[in-house]
């Protein structure tokens, strides 16, 4: 199929979509260019299965850690087809090992436990996590086992998921955070649309549109 068709049956759903995700959610539906992005190139996700949603976080964010709180009760909601991840962002090599920090946590499955309380060291109780020895001693006192944590973090596969969080936010060509993109389509946040809140139905939307575009079934 030629871009153009692609374009145009992209185009025909959204219209086929936006009056009947209107209606249900009570507002104007999402526009292009104003509320989300299209992603060009589509990049790949990892769930050929199943719809991403992928947020771009850091952890020296404010905007982030306060939309983590929004995210959490929307993500409960999210149906079978989606699936969830996180791509932590340095901008610089310095904040490299707060990358580093989370897909450590994500190996040791401690990401739930320990994921808002990493915003809260390094935001609320300022402690920076950047040396390896200091962020150690702050996960055993969240009881992890230092040599594990150390083993862990200094990994080659936590190494190798680091480097390659880098190539995705630059793929999806991420300039601030949060931002959120959905099945390497669409890119919006919550600056674009005007409130966290209000991202959680355009992302809701592109999630639709992404499931009609696929020519799925919720």
């Amino acid at each position: 199929m030629s871009s153009l068709s692609v374009r145009r049956r992209h185009l025909l759903i959204a219209a086929a979509l936006a009056p009947c995700l209107a209606h249900a959610q009570g507002r104007t539906p999402p526009k292009e260019g104003k509320d989300f992005t299209l992603v060009r190139p589509p990049q790949p996700t990892e769930g050929a299965n199943k719809i991403e949603v992928l947020e771009f976080f850091q952890y020296t964010c404010p905007h982030c850690a306060t939309y983590d709180h929004v995210l959490a009760a929307w993500r409960k909601t999210l149906p079978a087809d989606v699936e969830y991840r996180r791509n932590p962002i340095a901008w610089n090599d310095q904040t490299l090992p707060h990358v580093k920090i989370y897909f450590t946590l994500e190996a040791l499955k401690k990401t739930e436990e320990l994921h808002a309380k990493v915003f809260k060291a390094v935001q609320v109780d300022r402690r920076p996590l950047l040396k390896t020895d200091e962020i150690a001693d702050f996960m055993a006192a969240n009881g992890i086992d230092r040599k594990q944590w150390l083993d862990t973090f200094n990994s080659f596969a936590v190494g190798t998921r680091a480097s390659r969080a880098g190539q995705v936010w630059k793929a999806f060509k991420v300039d601030g955070t949060p931002a959120m993109a959905i099945d390497g389509k669409f890119m919006t946040a919550p600056h674009m649309v005007g409130s966290r809140e209000g991202s959680l139905p355009v992302m809701d939307y592109l999630i639709q549109r992404a499931r009609a575009e696929r020519g799925g079934k919720k």
